[in-house]
């Protein structure tokens, strides 16, 4: 199986570890530490050497921070993982601290007089540092980048980097050449002024020069860096071991394959205007260059725009994964329809079994990320990463929240669905029957060319507020084409200031979570379109339906949907049947058939 259920956590070496962090800390004469998330491409997936918050604190969530102070170490998480950093870190050595609501250099200010802060520079963006840098003037605490990172100091078994095989992204896939894609980025380069740019980020540098790699579990992306110049030549920084005769032919004679090693020298023999990634860049890009006396031009990584407009070769594929999956999907609810009844079933046995569907399909490259499948109050738990040791019964007369996704060659999916098991009462469809209602109000919404997602994350969560309800999670990411499941920029939420743009895949996902109790979770991924005429002629845009499984009836209230809603269900299920109807066996298409009944 691609999913295991050991614990990564480990609360019990929290306090020995930080102790011995703080005593390392004593011998380079700093007062405390930044621990991130983060390795040196600021990717969101880490390899296992790169976990460095998890080794320390016990936390494993995809986001969150440490700054180790003297007297006291923060955990900084946000709204997805208030629940889960409770039972993961010794909470008599760490203090979850509320992020973003509270920012970390007022809680510095407030817990330390005077002193260093010190941070690794391949681990933070110039962005971040100068933020903190800021929100520290005039107090009595400074920060300084250092050249020896703490952690890797007394992480005495730290695994090594890893090593995975790049492969060849094919050209009916992609949609482009790398050639295109150099040149097109290259003449934009040279608009500017610029005489290269410096990229860091894996999806990006995959997305580029059309590979794909197997560095990352559950995302198919190659740890490197590379320099694309305004000639549209890139010098690529990878493990020369990593390519193989079919890999390096693809690249061709304009692409220059170096030794990571060498990647800092190379940026110091650079001339010209550089521009490099304020938010997703190394800070140590930007030292470098400066100490070559190199000027640093500020901009956005020049892939990930491209990336995120999918052209129709991606869509076109993108959709067949989705149908592909969608009727996995399908079949994996049919029997959890049969056997929940039944007893026995627990919370890994449910994800053992999708993965055993998603299998079947023969063209599975991997699932996009640990499923999700809470039962009861596990499903309150935003990112619940079911172990042996949390392995729980599917209790009757509950909910079972199940969020999982597979990466096809054509492809990566991300759904959410949450079921009946018996009866769980008529206080669980009315919160279902609200977030369902978020759903389709994304899915229906025609809005103004121009608008960023944050303009529309508030459609998802009106029928949750009147309702004096809401959920700590945005509505909607980006989304890869086999790639990331987690892309940016593109997103649909609160601080999203990205306008969303035609071929961009995000997740439609409102959710509701009573901690103790229960989660409720629905999601489809929808790609943005220009929307059909109507009214006024504006230009508008709209979203396109790219997940296709039923929502469960029995959890819908129809009395509380509109008209307008209820014909949007029954149009849904419709589709549903007509795409799926010939790709699921006989028993299951009778099961479907039942499932996607007008309301």
């Amino acid at each position: 199986m691609f999913q295991t259920f050991d614990s990564h956590a480990s609360p019990d070496q929290g306090p020995p570890r930080l102790a011995a962090l703080r005593s390392k800390l004593g011998t380079m004469g700093l007062d405390g530490f930044l621990v991130p998330r983060a390795d040196v491409h600021q990717g969101e997936y880490v390899a296992t050497r790169d976990e460095r918050l998890q080794w320390l604190t016990g936390f494993t969530g995809s986001a969150g921070f440490c700054i180790v102070l003297p007297e006291v170490a923060g955990v900084f998480i946000d709204g997805r993982y208030r629940t889960q950093v409770k039972a993961q870190v010794d909470l008599g050595a760490f203090t979850p601290v509320p992020w973003p609501e509270v920012k970390p250099g007022d809680w510095v200010r407030e817990n330390l007089a005077s002193g260093v802060v010190g941070f690794d520079p391949w681990l933070h963006t110039a962005d971040e540092v100068e933020r903190l840098e800021a929100a520290l003037e005039g107090s009595g605490v400074t920060v300084s980048s250092i050249s020896e990172n703490p952690i890797d100091a007394i992480w005495q078994d730290q695994p090594a980097a890893p090593f995975g095989k790049a492969f060849v992204h094919p050209l009916d896939l992609a949609g482009e050449s790398h050639d295109a894609k150099r040149a097109r980025l290259a003449e934009g380069l040279r608009k500017a002024g610029q005489s290269a740019a410096v990229i860091t980020l894996p999806d990006s540098l995959c997305w580029l020069l059309n590979l794909r790699g197997a560095d990352v579990p559950k995302n198919p992306i190659l740890h490197g860096f590379a320099i694309l110049r305004d000639s549209g030549r890139v010098d690529l920084f990878v493990a020369p071991g990593k390519l193989d005769d079919a890999a390096r032919a693809h690249l061709g004679p304009e692409i220059a394959v170096r030794p990571v090693e060498g990647f800092a020298e190379a940026l110091a023999g650079l001339s010209g205007a550089v521009r490099v990634d304020k938010g997703t860049a190394p800070l140590a890009v930007s030292q470098i260059l400066r100490a070559a006396g190199i000027e640093v031009a500020w901009g956005d990584d020049p892939c990930r725009l491209p990336k995120a407009r999918k052209n129709e070769a991606e869509i076109a594929a993108t959709r067949e994964a989705h149908l592909r999956d969608g009727a996995a999907m399908v079949e994996f609810l049919r029997w959890l329809d049969a056997a929940s009844p039944k007893g026995g079933l627990t919370e890994i046995s449910v994800v053992q079994a999708l993965e055993g569907f998603r299998r079947a399909t023969n063209a599975l490259h991997d699932i996009s990320f640990d499923t999700i499948c809470g039962s009861g109050p596990s499903g309150a738990i935003m990112h619940y990463r079911v172990t042996e040791e949390t392995n729980r019964p599917v209790g009757q007369n509950e909910l079972l929240l199940v969020d999982s996704g597979a990466q096809y060659l054509d492809g990566t999916t991300d759904i959410t669905r949450t079921v009946a098991i018996g009866d769980p009462g008529q206080e669980a469809r009315e919160c279902y029957t609200r977030v369902l209602q978020g759903l389709i109000a994304i899915s229906r919404v025609r809005f103004p060319k121009g608008l960023p997602g944050r303009d529309i994350d508030a459609l998802a969560r009106f029928n949750l507020w009147v309702a004096g309800q809401d959920y700590d999670h945005g509505t909607g990411h980006g989304v890869g084409a086999f790639l990331s499941v987690h892309e940016g920029p593109q997103r649909i939420s609160r601080v999203s200031e990205v306008p969303l743009e035609p071929g961009m895949i995000l997740s439609n996902e409102p959710g509701y979570y009573r901690e103790g109790a229960f989660g409720i979770r629905l999601e489809n991924l929808i790609v943005v379109g220009e929307a059909p005429a109507l009214g006024d002629n504006r230009a508008q845009m709209s979203f396109e339906t790219l997940t296709f499984v039923p929502f469960d009836r029995r959890l819908i209230l129809t009395g509380e949907l509109s008209p307008a809603e209820r014909r949007w269900i029954d149009a849904y299920h419709g589709e549903v049947l007509e795409k799926l109807g010939k790709r699921v066996s006989g028993a299951t298409l009778a099961w479907l058939k039942d499932a996607c009944a007008p309301l």
